[in-house]
């Protein structure tokens, strides 16, 4: 099993002190990064956070989590540290699914458990209707797995979202990255997410910004703002749903994602989704807060996520039989790169490693 890195960065709680590693993996353009927390053995557990965010939003919950668990939390591509998608690419449900397979894939994760905030979840939730063997549990925070649009939107929607790629591909060279002091991109940022706490827009911006002259600049792709040309309908969503084996916690906040959905004359599929759930006997909570419950006030939901991670949680060995990853030590301001290799027997001293989209 993977051994835990000498001078690997450390986050403190109130309850619990844990040793978190930066995550590297290749793919075809480039990496995808993420952070890890617990033991190298530890029941695998994948967390997604939710659009425009970064891996930063379970800072909060997970050090409140069973500490028995292997926590891998990504920055999706285009968000946080990951890289940026190739120049003709969308960003979209499916090509998020690949990504979570192929993290899977490069960790040797057989089956495993996924946690999905809001975009997450709808990204949990095909995950787990197309892979259903590779998934144990699932929960979703403010967030009901996925997100139906009216089939008469759609060919528009489609349009619209063709439209704004050929305009950005066509004003790409002459535009630039846009510079903040701190202090105003913290201003913009708590400006389209007025229920972040102080600490919470700091926390996000920690993979949020980069270091550039004159200031700070955003690190997520623009192109993440464009329109989301993949859709399925609500018929669609509920056939999908059908697939998903796993046991499912829905964590619904009073004050979040519920309330724009029936601001946009969605009550109707939210219903079907959260009845769909209770049919097939899935739990399905209510807790007051914010869209970013599991951020503001993790305590509010962590009892939860946690009390049904080990109640549902089956142990299942992982068995590495190849592959690489790469882990980041940060110490200090320095990063250092380990590449790891995957082997039957650390005698040679190789380890195992154990280790809403806008509408």
């Amino acid at each position: 099993m993977m051994r835990s890195l000498k001078g690997a960065r450390h986050l403190n709680s109130s309850t619990v002190k844990q040793a978190v590693s930066e995550l590297s993996i290749p793919v075809p353009w480039g990496e995808i990064r993420g952070k890890v927390w617990g033991p190298d053995h530890g029941r695998p557990v994948m967390c997604v956070h939710g659009w425009a965010d970064n891996c930063g939003t379970f800072n909060s919950l997970i050090p409140l989590l069973p500490k028995e668990y292997r926590y891998v939390a990504l920055d999706l591509p285009g968000h946080g540290l990951s890289s940026h998608r190739p120049p003709e690419a969308f960003y979209s449900f499916p090509l998020y699914v690949m990504d979570v397979r192929r993290v899977a894939d490069a960790l040797q994760w057989n089956r495993f458990s996924i946690i999905g905030h809001s975009m997450g979840g709808n990204i949990a939730g095909l995950f787990s209707a197309l892979y259903p063997e590779k998934v144990d549990s699932i929960v979703l925070l403010d967030s009901y797995g996925f997100l139906p649009t009216d089939s008469k939107e759609i060919p528009e929607v489609i349009r619209q979202g063709l439209d704004e790629m050929l305009q950005f591909e066509a004003k790409a060279e002459e535009r630039g990255r846009r510079v903040y002091t701190y202090e105003k991109a913290a201003e913009r940022l708590l400006a389209a997410n007025p229920t972040l706490s102080e600490q919470s827009v700091r926390i996000l911006l920690e993979r949020g910004l980069d270091q550039v002259d004159g200031g700070v600049a955003f690190t997520r792709d623009f192109r993440l703002n464009l329109k989301n040309i993949v859709r399925t309908t609500l018929e669609q969503c509920l056939e999908f749903q059908k697939r998903i084996t796993a046991s499912t916690l829905v964590i619904l906040a009073e004050d979040g994602f519920e309330k724009v959905f029936a601001e946009r004359d969605g009550k109707k599929a939210s219903s079907a989704l959260v009845q769909a759930y209770r049919d097939r006997n899935q739990t399905v909570v209510k807790v007051p807060g914010d869209h970013h419950i599991h951020l503001n006030d993790a305590e509010v939901v962590a009892p939860l996520v946690s009390d049904f991670l080990q109640t549902n949680q089956r142990r299942l060995p992982v068995r590495p039989s190849g592959g690489k990853v790469v882990l980041l030590e940060s110490a200090g301001s320095t990063t250092r790169k380990c590449a790891v290799k995957f082997a039957s027997s650390c005698k040679d001293g190789s380890v195992w490693s154990s280790v809403g989209q806008r509408r």
